[in-house]
């Protein structure tokens, strides 16, 4: 798992502009880390209640901690700011509607050399685009070995050992219509919801190592309609060398897993032999998954159906 790091000056640097944020005080200390991806409203902090105050949180000022630092009593407001703003975890503060900032508050950044930042956006705009962008940095991440497609809107994330033939059947997946997401290396995210999102680094997105042809360009030979940035994994399908002694799945009531950041994904584990269509199969493992998704379980249902069966023949 890679452990992201970001700092108040990487914030800047890369949504500085699209959040229109800019920087009041504080340049010295933008070298704070920012660990998570919430954000606090300090409304009880300000009051002095400090029990539980998220301090690794960037804290967001919004109309209503404006509206309590202009009428709240000056002596103990600047002293509840003083100690909430002088735990070393404080990343920033952000004001928003690009209010005046109130007196007190300029004050205890500059005291504790916490960085004070504006922006131009209500707060609620604020919340959901600086949210999704923290998320976005500072998800856990992996990087793992394989083939990430998407089939009828479904990450397949294919895997297996170096040479069986990962890319050739994207390969055919690809000429029957589905999507490249990424080939060889594919970076996945743990998001909120335990949702798995893959996409390709940069270096090698849009191409294919196939061997005996070497590197391709996707794009340019399918067309931008035959690649995707991203996809949501929800099947992971492993190749295998056939092997005779393996007892594979032949009912479909296994219902493996495999586990990926701690979120757990259903696995189909296919042997691969001569003259079997692997796009095909993994078309409609997709396709059965989708099913499932919505709760109908083939072979589930297939089975009762032949219990009930055999009940009925039973009886007398």
């Amino acid at each position: 798992m890679q452990a992201a790091e970001l700092t108040v000056g990487d914030l800047l640097k890369e949504q500085g502009e699209r959040l229109r944020l800019e920087v009041l005080s504080g340049e010295k200390s933008l070298g704070r880390r920012i660990t998570v991806g919430d954000l606090n409203r300090p409304g009880l902090a300000l009051s002095g209640f400090l029990d539980r105050f998220r301090a690794e949180r960037i804290q967001v000022f919004g109309n209503g901690e404006q509206a309590y630092c202009q009428k709240g009593d000056a002596k103990k407001l600047a002293d509840c700011l003083s100690a909430m703003l002088a735990i070393p975890e404080v990343p920033c503060v952000i004001v928003t509607h690009n209010a005046p900032v109130p007196p007190a508050l300029s004050q205890a950044c500059k005291k504790h050399a916490v960085p004070l930042l504006r922006s131009a956006f209500d707060t609620a705009t604020l919340a959901g685009e600086l949210s999704e962008a923290l998320e976005s940095r500072l998800a856990p991440a992996t990087t793992v070995h394989g083939v990430l497609v998407d089939v009828y809107g479904l990450g397949v994330l294919i895997q297996g050992e170096a040479g069986i033939g990962k890319s050739e059947c994207a390969l055919e997946l690809l000429k029957r219509g589905h999507l490249l997401v990424a080939d060889d290396a594919v970076q996945i995210q743990h998001r909120r919801g335990g949702i798995l999102r893959g996409y390709c680094p940069e270096p090698l997105k849009n191409h294919m190592e196939i061997r005996g042809l070497g590197v391709i360009d996707i794009k340019l030979l399918f067309g931008i309609g035959a690649i995707r940035e991203r996809a949501r994994i929800e099947l992971s399908i492993k190749l295998e060398p056939w092997n005779p002694q393996t007892a594979y799945d032949r009912t479909g009531l296994d219902g493996r897993k495999v586990s990926i950041l701690d979120v757990e994904v259903p696995l189909i584990r296919i042997p691969v032999s001569p003259g079997r269509n692997l796009a095909v199969l993994i078309e409609v493992a997709s396709l059965n998954q989708r099913l499932r998704s919505q709760g109908y379980f083939s072979a589930e249902t297939f089975n009762k159906r032949l219990i009930e069966r055999m009940k009925t023949k039973e009886r007398p």
